[in-house]
Parts: C-alpha cells; sequence; structure tokens
C-alpha cells in the first residue's frame, strides 16, 4: 500500500480525524473510502468496467467507453 502525504487546512484535519474517531477507523480508510465513493478507479477497474459494458450490451469499444465515462461521472457527482 503506498503512503501519500497531503496538505489541509487545520479545520479540515481535525474534522478528518474526528470522523474517522466516530467511525472507529483511521484517516487513511477514510480517505480510500471517500475516493472510492467520488468514482475514482484505476486503469485496470476502469478496463473492467468497459469490458463489462461492452459484453453486457453487446456495444462498440467507442461506445462502452462513454458509457463508462458516464457511469464514472455520475458516481462522482453523487
Amino acid at each position: 500500500m503506498a503512503r501519500i502525504t497531503i496538505n489541509l487546512p487545520d479545520e479540515l484535519q481535525r474534522a478528518l480525524k474526528a470522523a474517522a474517531a466516530r467511525r472507529g477507523s483511521t484517516i487513511g480508510s477514510l480517505v480510500s473510502e471517500s475516493l472510492t465513493s467520488f468514482g475514482i478507479k484505476s486503469a485496470e477497474e476502469a478496463a473492467d468496467l468497459v469490458a463489462q459494458a461492452r459484453r453486457c450490451a453487446a456495444m462498440s469499444e467507442r461506445d462502452a467507453l462513454a458509457l463508462a465515462v458516464k457511469e464514472t461521472t455520475g458516481e462522482r457527482v453523487r
């Protein structure tokens, strides 16, 4: 698992730490969960989504990619 360093305003860092404590979780887990719910996907996950869309809908690669982008964007908006 990779480690990263991010700069946050002090108030946001305190809120993040408190939220993790309330959930009995870690800050890293909370950030990871947030990124996932925002729709961030690895290249492999995105390729799998395109392949699944093509299988389910018998779409061209171009149409399947467009659907994957639309669905990913939809998840980010939620």
